[in-house]
């Protein structure tokens, strides 16, 4: 006889990893970074205008 867990997986793919973590996403410190790096390219922007007029 067959086992069952052959017919239930019969190409022997391994087990799905859980999805994502057990407490969520953490996006807090990327989007600090992001908002760092925004404000940043802006004071250069507006620190080479100020200094070519």
């Amino acid at each position: 006889m067959r086992d069952e867990s052959e017919h239930d997986n019969p190409m022997h793919h391994p087990d799905e990893q859980p999805s994502g973590s057990e407490h969520g996403p953490h996006f807090g410190r990327l989007l600090i970074v992001l908002v760092g790096a925004v404000m940043l390219l802006g004071l250069i922007t507006w620190a080479s205008v100020a200094y070519v007029t």
